[in-house]
Order: C-alpha cells, then sequence, then structure tokens
C-alpha cells in the first residue's frame, strides 16, 4: 500500500514537472530563457516517469499518470503562448498634466 502511494504522489510531482518543461519549451523557443533551464525541466520529468513505472509492469495507473504528464505538457506550452500582454499603467501612475 505505502509503494502505490508513493506512486501517486511521484506521478503528480512527474506531471507537475511536465507542466513545467512545457512552459520551458516554448520560452526557449521564443528566446526567454536558456536552454540550460529545459534540460533540467526535462530530466526531473523523465526521472518521475520512469520512476513511477520502475518495479512494476505496465499498468492503468502508469498510463494514466503517463496521460496527465501529456496533458500537463499541453497546457504548459498553451499558458506561455496565449500570455497576456502586461498592461500599460504609465498613464495611471504619471496623468499628463494639461494645465
Amino acid at each position: 500500500m505505502p509503494t502505490e502511494f508513493l506512486r501517486g504522489v511521484i506521478g503528480i510531482l512527474g506531471a507537475a514537472c511536465a507542466f513545467m518543461t512545457g512552459r520551458m519549451a516554448v520560452a526557449v523557443w521564443k528566446g526567454r530563457v536558456k536552454s540550460a533551464r529545459l534540460t533540467g525541466w526535462v530530466l526531473r520529468t523523465v526521472l518521475c516517469m520512469v520512476a513511477v513505472g520502475f518495479r512494476h509492469p505496465l499498468d492503468r495507473a502508469d498510463l494514466l499518470v503517463w496521460a496527465l504528464a501529456a496533458a500537463a505538457f499541453a497546457a504548459g506550452c498553451r499558458t506561455v503562448l496565449h500570455e497576456k500582454p502586461p498592461e500599460d499603467l504609465t498613464h495611471q501612475i504619471f496623468p499628463d498634466d494639461q494645465t
């Protein structure tokens, strides 16, 4: 029982890492960050996904966690691709003096 719980925890952690991998992949593609940060997130994701299937035959839990990680990766990519531009608050901070 405790090992199944730990598989679930590592699976959720791997899905979170997959989300960050998606974010970093798009950020590297846009030129915002260096590729070394992407490499770190890819390694974390792969380690978690391998740990979920370690010492167990392929079962529904593995497939569910990997599907969740794939969806998290896609959501991370979409998050960065569809960011709202920052608001321009210049006129509110520095109102025009028309006296």
